[in-house]
């Protein structure tokens, strides 16, 4: 993407507003009006356009880094989840520990991707990419939006590479059983893509960004109900893992594989005082944390660097 290709997509609404302050006919204005307004979400849609080809291009391209990538959660999911099965009794979990990790190994696969767009944001601010943004002819929110856009559907292809290993957990490759899974990741993957891009809208430096992240990022895994059931965590635990965005999403993966495998309801997940919340409350708090991430990173981008 340009600045002089969303210079020029933007002309029309230009003339438009001319032609608009020209004519003296009330209805040549409402149509002039409506046609700047189409053209002005044409030029706002392009640019997003342009930030999730950026993204995807970046994927095709860093093959190696992608596949290192899929490597970390696919080792922890075959050698140590083949290593706990055999410790583990399958009659604690429901099923083998296997199938009982490879949700948060999904999870794991797209949290990396997710994050990884905010440290781009900061880079981009950095090295002077982001100003050269800022001068296209489009919002600023916009360009949050394309990003974020751009960080989910990179996460979620690489998370369905991970869906691929389903049958060596013991899951069947059961086409709705597979297009759940798929957008439950990538709903996980919005939501953890805007709260990236939100910290990194606040933050300035790249170095405090990674800091930071290694402070948090794996307890918040750990928290997260990946690797064992939340109700053999200590009580103060259990509290912080229900404020976790990831326990959130973690629990909506495994309850969607509980479906489709026998005896998969035996861990528990997600708990309020002892209820559990429904699938569609999980996924719903889940998006509407994701999109106040991204309202709020939106307000805060908005002000002038």
């Amino acid at each position: 993407m340009t600045t002089s290709a969303l210079r020029s997509a933007d002309a029309p609404d230009s003339a438009a507003s001319a032609d608009t302050s020209d004519t003296s006919d009330t209805s040549d204005t409402s149509d002039t009006s409506g046609g700047g307004r189409t053209a002005r979400l044409r030029l706002e849609l392009r640019a997003i356009h342009a930030l999730v080809h950026r993204d995807l291009l970046r994927l095709a391209g860093q093959r190696v880094h992608t596949a290192l990538l899929l490597l970390h959660p696919a080792l922890y999911l075959l050698v140590l989840g083949g290593g706990l099965a055999a410790l583990i009794p399958r009659s604690s979990l429901g099923v083998d520990y296997r199938t009982y990790l490879f949700p948060g190994m999904l999870m794991m696969t797209v949290q990396t991707p997710a994050v990884m767009v905010g440290i781009r944001l900061i880079t981009d601010r950095e090295s002077g990419y982001l100003r050269e943004l800022l001068m296209a002819p489009v919002g600023r929110s916009t360009l949050l939006l394309g990003k974020c856009a751009g960080g989910t559907l990179a996460a979620t292809v690489q998370g369905a590479v991970l869906l691929g290993l389903a049958g060596a957990v013991g899951l069947p490759y059961d086409p709705l059983l597979l297009a759940t899974l798929l957008a439950g990741m990538a709903l996980a993957s919005f939501s953890i893509t805007a709260l990236a891009v939100a910290l990194a809208v606040t933050l300035r430096r790249a170095e405090t960004f990674h800091t930071l992240l290694g402070v948090v990022m794996m307890p918040l895994l750990f928290l997260s109900g990946g690797f064992f059931p939340l109700d053999a965590l200590p009580g103060w635990a259990g509290t912080l893992a229900n404020v976790n965005p990831l326990a959130y999403a973690v629990d909506l993966l495994r309850r969607c594989v509980a479906h489709h495998v026998p005896g998969g309801h035996g861990a528990s997940g997600i708990a309020w005082a002892g209820w559990q919340p429904p699938l569609l409350l999980e996924a719903a708090l889940l998006l509407t944390s994701g999109v106040l991430a991204l309202l709020w990173a939106a307000r805060r981008f908005s002000r002038p660097e």
